[in-house]
């Protein structure tokens, strides 16, 4: 009767959509108490379903390099989630994609604070920006573009 309820419950499940595989939804981030730009983007990591351990720290930087993030990556604040590193404004939507496909990198980045970016918007304008995988050694490729 277990197995027959399990099996009724996963079909449900897969007829449902949710045949997206589990990710890992906790996130802590940290980020400067006075930063507007990086409470947006906690709000938008939460609308998206995500957990978010918010940390107010005074030297963000430590983070960034206890974590291995380069400098030329570097934003406004650093988040670890599923075992990733997420530097910057990087959209929930991308860091979902990471989770499920698990590439070999230390993490995503979106360097600097492009306008439009989650966190980062600003009415209409909305900048180009790449949303770029890094590994140990600091080597990059594009992840996404938008």
């Amino acid at each position: 009767m277990k197995h027959r309820f399990q099996n009724v419950f996963l079909a449900s499940a897969l007829c449902a959509g949710l045949s997206t595989p589990a990710f890992a939804t906790e996130v802590t981030v940290y980020k400067s108490p006075t930063c507007g730009c990086c409470k947006q983007w906690v709000t938008h990591m939460q609308a998206n379903g995500f957990t978010v351990k918010a940390h107010d720290v005074a030297d963000i930087v430590q983070y960034k390099t206890a974590n291995g993030v380069p400098m030329m990556l570097g934003s406004c604040h650093t988040a670890i989630v599923g075992g990733y590193v997420i530097e910057g404004h990087v959209p929930a939507s991308d860091i979902r994609r990471l989770l499920k496909e698990r590439p070999p990198v230390r993490g995503l980045a979106v360097p600097g604070m492009p306008v439009g970016s989650p966190g980062m918007e600003q009415g209409a304008h909305q900048d180009r920006y790449n949303v770029l995988t890094f590994d140990k050694l600091g080597n990059t490729t594009v992840y996404a573009r938008h």
